[in-house]
């Protein structure tokens, strides 16, 4: 019964992100305008169900719902998606929605087939309590000093932003594979036409990648912070650490090779596609096959 709502938000969501995804391949498919405007209403309508199932998680499990893979899957594709309408809202692409959403929706796909122990609302493990004592004081007066953040909180928030960036620039970076492998032919079909140019996917998965890369440096850096506290060292070259450091430079060698080297196009979108490679093991890879420190997560 604790849970109940959230698990009824959650399927909600999942059945709100696969109607989106099948819209937005819709308008994509069929260009006809009410397909699009409906694909767009209804990943705010997902939005709002996301945040939903974020809010009753932390109401049942009276903490961030940051603390396992389940839940940090929900934040992973609500970040994703606050992030592509607002891509959507400045540059009007819709057909990019096609391939965003489609990857939305296979996250919660993913966190909707873990084993019920990722999905049940636990008390916070000892090692993840962190609170700021200062936040604490200030919000005992209005008797939420149990809905405090510490550390790990905004390390794992800043980290899954970082990472919804990177998967928004990935969905990018294989429309540009499509599109630039049809102009080098010279010949496009009707489906890559509707596509943004190759140039416009580009600049955008850059931008995407700009944008997520401070936020994987910070979650980084407040991870290490956090790291010391829980376990009395910044480092301990955890698998998950080593593998967030190889993401990390996966990230800033696009970025360097993009400044420094004039790299655009076909390279930059392949080093994209490795980075969010990187990300996926990061995440799912390293949990079950590289357990470590962080295996509670």
């Amino acid at each position: 019964m604790k849970m109940i709502m959230s698990l009824m938000f959650f399927t909600f969501s999942f059945s709100f992100y696969f109607v989106a995804a099948f819209f937005y391949l819709g308008f994509w498919v069929f260009k006809k305008k009410w397909l699009g405007q409906c694909a767009t209403a209804l990943a705010y309508i997902t939005l709002l169900s996301t945040t939903m199932v974020l809010v009753s998680r932390a109401a049942e499990s009276g903490h961030a719902p940051f603390s396992n893979l389940y839940e940090s899957m929900v934040l992973f594709v609500w970040a994703i998606n606050l992030g592509y309408l607002v891509m959507e809202y400045r540059h009007k692409f819709k057909v990019i929605g096609a391939f965003v959403m489609t990857i939305e929706f296979v996250a919660m796909l993913s966190a909707s087939l873990l084993p019920y122990k990722f999905k049940s609302a636990e008390p916070l493990n000892p090692a993840l309590q962190s609170k700021w004592n200062w936040l604490v004081d200030l919000l005992r007066h209005a008797g939420l000093e149990k809905y405090a953040i510490g550390w790990l909180d905004f390390h794992v928030f800043t980290t899954f932003v970082g990472y919804a960036a990177f998967a928004i620039s990935f969905g990018l970076s294989i429309m540009y594979m499509l599109k630039d492998r049809s102009e080098r032919r010279g010949a496009q079909g009707a489906f890559v036409a509707a596509v943004p140019d190759a140039y416009t996917l580009d600049e955008l998965g850059y931008r995407a990648i700009a944008w997520g890369f401070p936020f994987l440096s910070v979650g980084i850096v407040s991870g290490a912070v956090w790291a010391n506290y829980a376990w009395g060292t910044y480092w301990s070259w955890d698998p998950k650490e080593t593998w967030s450091l190889v993401t990390w430079l996966i990230y800033a060698a696009y970025l360097h090779a993009r400044v420094t080297r004039g790299w655009r196009g076909r390279r930059a979108a392949i080093l994209s596609l490795i980075g969010f490679i990187a990300v996926i093991f990061l995440y799912w890879g390293v949990s079950f096959v590289l357990p470590g420190l962080h295996a509670y997560a």
